[in-house]
């Protein structure tokens, strides 16, 4: 009976003693997977993914990241390469469930003879776990805690996913994250085409990605490499005979060594700049992301641009530090083709392609002639105006050259960018007039002055503005937005964005085309004649006077187009102050413009001529009229033996002028009759005719008479 009981006691003890440790097992378990719930931080899981800036051609440009990785999924990661990493770092994965309790036991007693934590045994599932949520220290409570992490991860996601998740984690050395990264570094391909050989000399560097170098320590590189694929195929992933051959190649590299392109920064950030406030995507999302951004830069128009940017010679300056900027765009569809955002640009630097400055006589033709020209039936390019100082309540606008002619056309007026007739026009046409034409253009002033008419604003506007307001003239009346981002992608390929620029009406064609030629001819022989350049181009200059020293210039511009681009160019100082001044004016910007055409040109012809649009008329060349400085009266026959009076004068080639024939009389003289294109007139029954005749030639253009003739008479 006390046997019974005993051996019933110690069931009871063995059951109590089974039941503790199932219990303290199942607490244990419970407490690893609670712990792994709170080491692992979901959002780790979120690899950040580097941003690439291609050119609609595939190039790319640049990149934006925090860590320089490209997501991969694991079914585009080839599978020999996925075995490489498995045979070298966890040839077991795919049967543990995050810890590999053989591995752990022989580190554990390794640690325990070293009498310190040295051996790994880290699946890789726990290096995963450590890399993203654990620091390297070798400490108990550090591989705990990646214990517990590495079972939380098994329990909640798939082997591929975690597989997939390390193989676009793992740092590679050189600021490299991911095999595709590595592989695009390393072979200058992606790693789709990686070789097996190759694949392997990636997971070698898995332990040791500095130590183990293939550009740094290429032997040490290759010994690796061939320990990995020995592990292949002791695992049977390859065959000995493939071994062998993989073996005997060399590393293979073909390293990306990117080539420091400082004319790409300007544009970069322009891209960023757009990015941000456009689409509103933040640096540092656009550092993590992983977006492919398709952008719209031209190599050949933004290197020609960067280069002229480093010549000396288009910079006049009292002192170091003469600054620039050039932005251009495709006319027709408003994709910024290149941008220069300073001399020496750096990223992060001042865009200046975004700043506000004051933009001189450049606003003349977008704030003052084109919206007047608008009233065709007061105001066309011929249409006479004061060229005159008068002051206007306090406020006056010397011309330049301190000269007036009294009246002048709107042509000549823009030709040679006469400030009086620009400031009177605005006085007629009225500011709200004015600045609504600049409204419809994206140009907001704060300003109600005359000065508007000179450019003379208290914020300015930006090189970027000024050339799209341009686009008014060269895309026949439609103002276009422009933009640096053509498309953008997210990090799983699907289009997030398609780029349609808006385009608004703000001239008519016949306006834009009248303007078109006008600046033309002042590319040719007005203002903006400075510089070479032999192909199509209309454009306009501008300066302003430096505020604290007296004939010295501050802001001096060139903006313009030709047929394929519009652009807008500024040169100055970013300090405005006593010491610091320009020592030229606006010859700068254009001769660096045209320098910039020509190179472009050099490898991408530029057409030579505009073409007319269909629905306008083409506007005339302005008439110049001549000095009658000799005049003759002679006699003629005529028919019926009549003697008819023939008065002669030397005149112009010109045969739109026409010749106004007077009679001298007491009071006001009589016209008689005109010719157009003729330089002779005859008088019927001119014998003993006593009276004196002169001449005045007549432009129809203007409607201006010129200088009269000598007086003749047929008495002699």
């Amino acid at each position: 009976m006390k046997k019974n009981f005993s051996i019933s006691k110690k069931m009871k003890w063995l059951l109590y003693s089974i039941s503790a440790v199932l219990l303290l097992g199942f607490i244990g378990f419970s407490f690893i997977l609670f712990g792994g719930r709170l080491v692992v931080d979901e959002e780790r899981l979120i690899l950040d993914a580097a941003t690439t800036l291609e050119t609609r051609e595939g190039e790319v440009i640049g990149k934006l990241y925090n860590e320089n990785r490209t997501l991969l999924p694991i079914d585009q990661i080839p599978e020999h390469v996925q075995e490489a990493f498995i045979a070298i770092e966890d040839r077991r994965f795919y049967d543990h469930a995050g810890v590999d309790f053989k591995s752990v036991v022989r580190a554990v007693a390794r640690d325990l003879i070293a009498m310190e934590k040295k051996e790994g045994a880290s699946t890789i599932t726990q290096q995963a776990a450590k890399n993203l949520f654990l620091t390297n220290e070798k400490t108990w409570m550090r591989k705990t805690k990646e214990v517990m992490a590495a079972i939380y991860l098994e329990q909640q996601y798939s082997k591929d996913h975690i597989l997939e998740l390390y193989l676009n984690e793992i740092y590679f050395g050189n600021g490299l994250y991911g095999v595709e990264a590595a592989s695009n570094y390393f072979f200058s391909k992606p790693s789709r085409d990686l070789t097996i050989a190759e694949g392997a000399m990636l997971a070698g560097l898995a332990k040791a990605p500095n130590g183990y170098s293939p550009i740094e320590y290429p032997e040490k590189a290759l010994e690796r490499r061939n320990v990995v694929l020995h592990s292949m195929e002791s695992t049977g992933m390859i065959s000995a005979e493939e071994k062998l051959q993989e073996q005997n190649k060399s590393l293979g590299l073909n390293v990306q060594n990117r080539q420091e392109m400082p004319w790409l920064n300007s544009y970069i950030d322009l891209v960023v700049q757009e990015a941000r406030g456009v689409h509103d995507l933040s640096l540092e999302e656009l550092r993590r992301g992983g977006y492919r951004i398709i952008v719209n830069m031209d190599e050949i128009a933004q290197k020609a641009a960067y280069d002229q940017f480093q010549n000396e010679e288009y910079f006049p300056g009292n002192t170091e530090g003469v600054e620039g900027a050039f932005i251009m765009m495709e006319q027709e569809t408003g994709r910024i083709v290149s941008a220069i955002g300073g001399r020496d640009y750096q990223q992060g630097d001042l865009n200046r392609v975004t700043v506000n400055r004051q933009p001189g006589s450049t606003i003349k033709p977008i704030a003052v002639y084109g919206p007047a020209m608008m009233h065709s039936d007061q105001f066309t390019p011929y249409t006479l105006i004061p060229d005159q100082l008068t002051e206007y309540d306090g406020y006056s606008a010397a011309n330049v050259t301190n000269t007036y002619d009294g009246a002048i056309t709107l042509y000549e007026a823009i030709v040679d960018s006469k400030n009086a007739p620009s400031v009177w026009l605005l006085d007629q046409i009225g500011i709200p007039y004015a600045k609504k034409f600049l409204q419809e253009m994206n140009i907001t002033l704060e300003d109600d002055g005359l000065a508007i008419a000179l450019g003379g604003l208290s914020e300015g506007i930006t090189p970027q503005q000024l050339m799209e307001s341009y686009s008014g003239f060269s895309k026949h009346g439609e103002v276009i937005d422009s933009y640096t981002i053509e498309r953008i992608y997210n990090k799983e390929d699907e289009l997030l964005f398609q780029a349609n620029p808006k385009t608004k009406e703000v001239f008519t064609p016949q306006v834009a085309w009248n303007m078109t030629e006008i600046l033309m001819e002042t590319v040719k022989k007005g203002t903006a004649s400075a510089g070479n350049y032999e192909k199509a181009l209309a454009g306009k200059t501008g300066s302003t006077q430096h505020p604290f020293v007296e004939g010295k210039t501050k802001d001096a511009w060139f903006a313009g187009y030709t047929p394929e681009y519009v652009a807008a160019s500024w040169v100055g100082y970013d300090r405005s102050d006593e010491e610091h001044y320009l020592t030229g004016g606006s010859e700068y910007p254009t001769r660096l413009t045209k320098a910039i055409l020509t190179e472009m040109d050099k490898q991408q012809p530029l057409a030579d001529n505009f073409t007319k649009p269909g629905n306008v008329t083409a506007l005339p060349e302005p008439i110049q009229l001549p000095e009658v400085t000799e005049l003759e009266a002679t006699y003629a026959f005529g028919s019926l033996s009549l003697i008819q009076g023939v008065l002669k004068w030397q005149g112009s080639e010109d045969d739109r002028i026409v010749y106004r024939i007077y009679e001298e009389r007491d009071g006001i003289d009589k016209r008689i009759g005109e010719v157009e294109g003729d330089t002779e007139f005859i008088l019927d029954q001119a014998l003993f005719n006593l009276e004196s005749y002169y001449v005045v030639p007549f432009n129809p253009l203007t409607k201006e008479e010129g200088q009269r003739s000598p007086s003749v008479s047929f008495a002699g």
